[in-house]
């Protein structure tokens, strides 16, 4: 009878256990049937995420003339603007690297190697530790409005804050 006894308290203690942590028993078995849910592998949905990604963060110089135009052509007294953009360096990306200094003999060596990332599947990544913004040479705006002093005071504002030019490399004219 003592065993009856001791196999039922040890039950009753495990169901008030069970009632107890129901809720985290039910996120870890939640976890482990994520975990074995098949990935898909090099050609799926992880490989354009990762496409996607990189056409967001490409910078085009037409593009940026679109939205310049669309932007300044909204202030007051400019009318429909053109503009022009010219680069001095393009968009680039500083990568992380391991340098490996090695003394001997008297003459010292210095060996740099990129840092990079499996991805899984034989895919690859270098490692960006900083992007850095394209510098800009000069831009040129063209618009009607381009001859009232207050127009070209907001138009080379508005170029020079968003390219961060200085008003000695922004040109603008009255156009047709």
């Amino acid at each position: 009878m003592m065993g009856a006894e001791r196999a039922a308290a040890a039950a009753k203690k495990a169901m008030t256990a069970l009632e107890k942590y129901k809720f985290v028993l039910l996120v870890l078995l939640a976890g482990l049937l994520l975990l074995l849910l098949p990935i898909p592998s090099g050609g799926g949905e992880t490989a354009h995420a990762g496409e996607a990604e990189q056409a967001a963060t490409a910078f085009s110089v037409d593009e940026l003339e679109e939205k310049l135009e669309a932007t300044l052509s909204r202030i007051d007294g400019a009318g429909e603007v053109t503009v022009a953009l010219t680069l001095r360096s393009g968009a680039r990306q500083v990568l992380a690297q391991d340098v490996t200094v090695s003394d001997r003999e008297g003459s010292s060596g210095e060996e740099r190697t990129t840092v990079v990332i499996s991805g899984g599947s034989g895919r690859e990544e270098a490692v960006a530790l900083q992007e850095l913004a394209p510098q800009f040479q000069g831009a040129v705006v063209v618009c009607p409005g381009g001859d009232d002093p207050t127009v070209r005071l907001k138009l080379a504002e508005a170029v020079a804050d968003l390219t961060g030019l200085g008003a000695d490399r922004i040109s603008i004219c009255k156009g047709k």
